[in-house]
């Protein structure tokens, strides 16, 4: 984990670069925002809101090259209340107002039903991982399970645990490798498209 590292406010722009080049084919997403010029004009914007709300509220790391970056929100701390949007600048407010109102329906009414299910899975404090993103062309190198390594630690010495959503079967097997079990899944949140839930106790691995 020695190559980890604190994301700075400085390099907010190329970490959103990292996070929208890595899920740029994501499928949740592609649902909520099929128009590609709108996807490209929206997802920076998000992206910079969650990097906010999260270092804030949470942590972010990287890499020194800025090829990954994973985004925690810590224990109690998932919900993103009107308070907290105040103290963010609005900025995942301003990421929902640069939608059309089709796709912003769209994301309103996911977020919803996705919230609904954390909260039931998850009444207790956890650590809550927004966004864990690798450049395409560095992935597989182990890059994606170091970014993981501060909070695994801090989840396993403090006795709280992780939990995550994720849209795709590769990403669940790789967040098993690191301890995370499914614990729900859903296939009717929007179009069909598969969302799993999964949480990590501590000293799972």
């Amino acid at each position: 984990m020695s190559d980890i590292v604190r994301l700075e406010r400085a390099d907010w722009p190329r970490a959103v670069e990292t996070l929208a080049q890595a899920f740029d084919a994501d499928p949740l997403w592609s649902v909520i925002l099929p128009d590609r010029s709108e996807y490209e004009r929206a997802m920076p914007v998000l992206w910079k809101g969650v990097l906010a709300y999260c270092q804030r509220y949470g942590q972010n790391f990287t890499t020194p090259d800025l090829e990954g970056v994973a985004c925690w929100a810590r224990p109690g701390m998932a919900r993103a209340t009107l308070w907290r949007m105040i103290r963010t600048g609005f900025s995942l407010a301003r990421s929902v107002m640069v939608l059309s109102p089709p796709s912003r329906k769209r994301f309103l009414d996911t977020i919803k039903a996705i919230d609904k299910i954390h909260t039931r899975l998850m009444p207790e404090p956890h650590w809550y991982l927004w966004a864990l993103g690798v450049c395409p062309d560095v992935q597989g190198r182990g890059i994606g399970g170091r970014l993981l390594g501060p909070i695994l630690v801090e989840s396993d010495a403090g006795g709280v645990p992780c939990y995550l959503e994720t849209e795709t079967e590769r990403a669940v097997t790789f967040y098993q490798r690191y301890g995370f079990e499914v614990v729900h899944e859903e296939r009717e949140l929007a179009a069909g498209c598969p969302l799993w839930f999964m949480v990590r106790r501590p000293n799972a691995m």
